[in-house]
């Protein structure tokens, strides 16, 4: 999670005045916007064209701003290299002028742009340095912001004692804010760091506490936690609630032409069914994922699907099947 640049491009310096300043403004503004609406490339040339004309007056607080934001949208575009060069400018210029807000953000930014290139030491010292300045600054967003990428980071190092606790910090303070759409991503960020250290119950409680939020357009996301929800309720035992999940999962992946994800629920409900001894069900899922592994004509995934298919048949004493399956294994081009 990233703090978006969304502060005003207003500022008191005299420069503020002139046509030029104003002009630089507008477009500053119409990056924001292109920003805002996921329109990245269009929002780095308004940003361009902005960052020329503060320079041409020297107005080095719109340099400063209009360097942030282009770090911000240099990283959502995954160039992290320049979303680093253009934040460490724009920190240089915050600190020259003693902007702790925008050198906060720019910290942060950096923070990100190294643990994504995986440089997860750099990552926590600038997310530090960032988190102080959002404190001093009494700056609840940022904080939280910096509290979850520290988590991230330590993730990234595989300490996921230290990635938790920065996460749990993060989530008691966005909680107070009331702001619904980062407390879902630090429930998911949770849930991944316990899914990672093996403990699935506690991944199992945050995973269900951010499905309980039911954030609108976040149905990706919601695809992926039932995915892990499935997957560590099979590692427990709890196999009727793997099929619960894995089943809400499958319903939301065929309102898409995601076939990978199709596969890989149904695979889910087969081994699920299995388990519970349910031999019928499981010929019935793998059926349905031979099916879709054909559409997208994966040889590999169709030949475990069909020894998958072998194996449930043969439990159920159907032995003219097993021979079908078996012939189809053989006739495979």
């Amino acid at each position: 999670m990233t703090t978006s640049p969304n502060q005003s491009s207003q500022s008191e310096a005299p420069e503020e005045n002139s046509p030029l300043a104003e002009k630089a403004n507008q477009v500053l503004d119409r990056g924001i916007e292109q920003y805002q609406n996921r329109q990245f490339e269009a929002a780095i040339e308004s940003f361009q064209q902005a960052l020329s004309l503060y320079k041409e007056i020297s107005f080095q607080c719109g340099v400063g701003k209009t360097l942030g934001r282009m770090g911000y949208t240099y990283y959502a575009l995954g160039d992290f290299a320049k979303a680093r060069e253009s934040s460490e400018l724009s920190l240089a210029i915050a600190r020259a002028m003693g902007e702790r807000r925008m050198q906060a953000q720019a910290l942060s930014n950096l923070g990100n742009a190294y643990r994504h290139e995986g440089d997860y030491a750099k990552a926590i010292d600038y997310e530090q340095q960032s988190l102080t300045l959002a404190r001093e600054l009494l700056d609840r967003k940022s904080e939280v912001a910096a509290l979850n990428n520290l988590g991230l980071a330590y993730k990234g190092l595989g300490d996921y004692v230290q990635a938790i606790d920065y996460q749990q910090q993060s989530l008691i303070v966005v909680q107070s804010l009331g702001d619904r759409q980062t407390e879902g991503q630090i429930l998911k960020n949770l849930g991944n760091a316990c899914y990672a250290q093996g403990d699935y119950p506690q991944a199992i409680e945050y995973y269900e506490q951010r499905l309980a939020l039911a954030i609108i357009g976040d149905n990706r996301v919601e695809g992926q936690i039932l995915k892990n929800l499935a997957t560590a309720c099979h590692a427990l035992g709890y196999y009727a609630k793997a099929i619960e999940y894995s089943e809400q999962r499958l319903a939301f992946v065929r309102t898409t032409e995601d076939y990978r994800s199709q596969e890989q629920a149904l695979g889910n409900l087969g081994v699920a069914s299995e388990a519970l001894g349910d031999y019928a069900k499981a010929i019935e899922y793998y059926e349905q994922r031979l099916a879709v592994v054909r559409t997208i004509q994966d040889r590999r995934v169709e030949e475990q699907t069909l020894r998958s298919l072998k194996v449930a048949c043969y439990a159920l004493g159907d032995y003219a099947k097993v021979m079908e399956y078996e012939q189809q294994s053989k006739t495979m081009p």
